[in-house]
């Protein structure tokens, strides 16, 4: 697929990459100011976010370590199973450090849940949760992240890391799909 024809299939854009960088240089700024002298490990949920934990990071002017979990409730479809699997776990242990985990999007909220849960059971000082992209109407109002980059209808969106079936992952903004490019 050749980025010109992603980009046919993009409906409207969200957010452009200028408006990304914005927001998440304020993020860095923020979790830069609240973890300046605790050393976290941020953590970063493979793959959707890997695009604004690398940029997040490249914010962030303190001293950070960096891991990777990798997880599953879509497998290559549009809607979440609920049921999330674990495909690749920290490589570093936890305990006793403070844990930032960087999130794509919030959509059900079952993965943000059930992590928060599985990092717990490890013992860290403390986990905040950091997500681009929160679509509010769509989980339980008790299932959020501590730090938000943009609250979003209820809209299929890809771009900057978030993809449909392993496409548009690449695009430099955040679109809402067209519904023929998925249904």
């Amino acid at each position: 697929m050749h980025i010109t024809n992603a980009q046919n299939d993009i409906e409207s854009i969200l957010f452009s990459e200028t408006q990304l960088r914005s927001r998440v240089a304020e993020l860095g700024a923020q979790l830069t100011a609240e973890y300046a002298d605790k050393h976290p490990i941020v953590v970063c949920i493979l793959k959707g976010a890997s695009f604004f934990y690398a940029d997040l990071c490249r914010m962030m002017q303190c001293h950070i370590s960096m891991d990777f979990i990798a997880v599953s409730s879509y497998g290559a479809g549009s809607q979440s199973s609920g049921v999330v699997r674990i495909l690749k776990d920290l490589d570093t242990s936890i305990t006793g450090r403070h844990v930032i985990i960087v999130e794509d999007i919030i959509d059900s909220g079952l993965t943000l849940k059930h992590l928060r849960e599985l990092l717990s059971a490890r013992k860290p000082a403390s986990i905040k949760t950091v997500c681009l992209l929160d679509k509010h109407e769509r989980h339980d109002p008790h299932i959020a992240a501590d730090l938000c980059g943009f609250r979003i209808p209820d809209a299929f969106v890809v771009g900057y890391g978030l993809d449909y079936a392993g496409y548009y992952r690449n695009l430099p903004y955040i679109g809402v799909l067209k519904r023929a490019a998925y249904a």
